[in-house]
């Protein structure tokens, strides 16, 4: 099974503020953590975006990918008032444990 980066976004936004977040959060990423972003997307390039209701859910869910020593990236959109709006996780099973009750983002 391909190891995936995990996006998570706040799912308050309307659906193409969702999708254009999840993408900064992913470039974010990249910038942040390069070497690692390269190995997955040389060797899996899957990807799993996720949501959760609001800004609160996702901070607490930061907090506890930090606790759990996940490299991470998060992005403020300046355009909400620097309002955190998604996050990226590094691919593997300790960020597959931590977000696996999560629902896909624009799945409801």
């Amino acid at each position: 099974m391909a190891e995936k980066l995990y996006i998570v976004v706040r799912g308050d936004l309307p659906p193409g503020l969702q999708l254009s977040q999840s993408t900064h959060a992913a470039r974010q990423f990249a910038h942040e953590h390069p070497a690692l972003e390269l190995a997955w997307f040389q060797s899996s390039n899957t990807i799993a975006i996720l949501s959760v209701a609001q800004e609160e859910e996702l901070k607490e869910l930061l907090k506890k990918a930090h606790w759990a020593e996940l490299k991470t990236a998060a992005f403020h959109e300046p355009d909400l008032g620097g309002s955190l709006t998604a996050i990226a996780l590094q691919p593997g099973n300790k960020s597959n444990k931590l977000l696996r009750r999560l629902p896909l983002a624009l799945s409801t």
